[in-house]
């Protein structure tokens, strides 16, 4: 009787197909992939002047809009921020005469949705001169 300890062979994993499949899928990503070059939108931002205000404020309309959201048209406040009822409001001050300027102001903490909401508002009903408001920054003393 032989009993002959045979030495063990450690298992081996052979990598070589499995570095194949990962350079083909690699492969396939990188010729499948479209890369989207983002647009760039250039705008021109407005400046403020230091020029007075017209002295005839009939021909103005005014919209505030607080940082919480309320919208106020020429200083009377709307009963809520939808869009409907800025239009009702915008179509009763104006008369229906969109040929008056409108002037936005808004809290340097409002959401840009507020503004947005509101200038969509008066560009659906034909106002064609709408103007943002503006604080002059303090000079240094």
């Amino acid at each position: 009787m032989n009993l002959h300890v045979r030495e063990r062979d450690e298992p081996q994993v052979n990598l070589t197909s499995l570095i194949d499949v990962v350079f083909l899928l690699l492969i396939f990503f990188m010729v499948s992939t479209s890369f989207v070059k983002q647009s760039q939108l250039s705008i021109s931002l407005p400046q403020a002047d230091n020029t007075a205000a017209p002295e005839d404020a009939t021909e103005y309309i005014d919209l505030m809009i607080t940082e919480r959201g309320t919208y106020l048209v020429n200083g009377r406040e709307l009963i809520n921020n939808k869009a409907e009822t800025i239009r009702n409001a915008l179509q009763k001050v104006s008369g229906g005469d969109t040929s008056r300027r409108l002037t936005i102001s808004a809290d340097a903490n409002t959401r840009h949705q507020y503004v947005v909401t509101a200038m969509d508002v008066a560009g659906k009903l034909g106002f064609a001169q709408i103007s943002i408001a503006t604080v002059n920054a303090a000079e240094p003393e």
